[in-house]
């Protein structure tokens, strides 16, 4: 069964998370706490016991720093 969190995750880490100079950094460029960046990070790399349900709202603040729409981020990760 597809996991859309576990993709979305791994998209937002995987392209942009590492890409940051920082988790901090990423954080406070993208207007979220750095627990969530954790959170998205623990989920990419499958190193916890709970998958992170990533809620709409999140996803929409960092599309907004990124300067896309969701329906681009959706392109993006091919859903």
């Amino acid at each position: 069964m597809l996991d859309i969190n576990f993709i979305i995750c791994s998209y937002i880490y995987h392209h942009w998370i590492l890409e940051a100079y920082s988790q901090r950094g990423f954080a406070l460029d993208h207007n979220i706490e750095e627990s969530i960046v954790r959170k998205i990070k623990t989920t990419a790399l499958k190193t916890g016991k709970v998958v992170y349900h990533i809620p709409v709202f999140t996803l929409k603040k960092i599309c907004e720093a990124r300067n896309i729409k969701l329906y681009e981020f959706f392109k993006l990760i091919d859903c």
